[in-house]
């Protein structure tokens, strides 16, 4: 049994100690917008913050997780009295540069452009090329650096 700090919540999880933290958020506590892509800490799709830290969930066994922080795509809409979630910045500049196309990548583009404007609020497109490497089949790359970069405007 391992506890885990999810999204603000306290979750328990029975699960093997070398079990994926992708798969524990995904089939263990029903958390499935962060996505699996290629199993291999590639595509980005799964990604999640880990401590603050984007960080590719495929490969990471949740005993290596401890008592860090872990924050999903779901984690980022900011809670509002009525239960209804308000879109984090960069989950609303997505929607506004019309980034989605399948959808599939986006969770995982977002959690790291979240990261990426933590660290650096004003990032230049040389940054944005360095710290998103997240594959989108789409190619919706020149949106998501339109997105970005409205993101750190807001």
């Amino acid at each position: 049994m391992v506890a885990l700090n999810v999204n603000g919540r306290t979750y328990q999880a029975d699960v093997d100690a070398r079990t994926p933290l992708l798969w524990v958020l995904r089939d263990t506590l029903g958390l499935t917008g962060t996505k699996y892509g290629c199993g291999i800490a590639q595509c980005g799709a799964c990604t999640v913050h880990i401590g603050g830290v984007a960080t590719r969930s495929c490969q990471v066994p949740i005993s290596q997780v401890g008592s860090k922080q872990i924050t999903t795509i779901e984690g980022l809409a900011q809670s509002s009295g009525a239960g209804n979630g308000i879109l984090g910045k960069v989950q609303q500049a997505w929607l506004d540069n019309e980034v989605p196309q399948c959808g599939y990548c986006q969770s995982g583009m977002i959690m790291a452009a979240a990261a990426l404007l933590k660290d650096k609020p004003n990032p230049t497109d040389a940054d944005i090329d360095d710290a998103i490497t997240n594959i989108c089949r789409c190619g919706t790359y020149q949106q998501v650096r339109a997105a970005i970069h409205a993101a750190a405007k807001a």
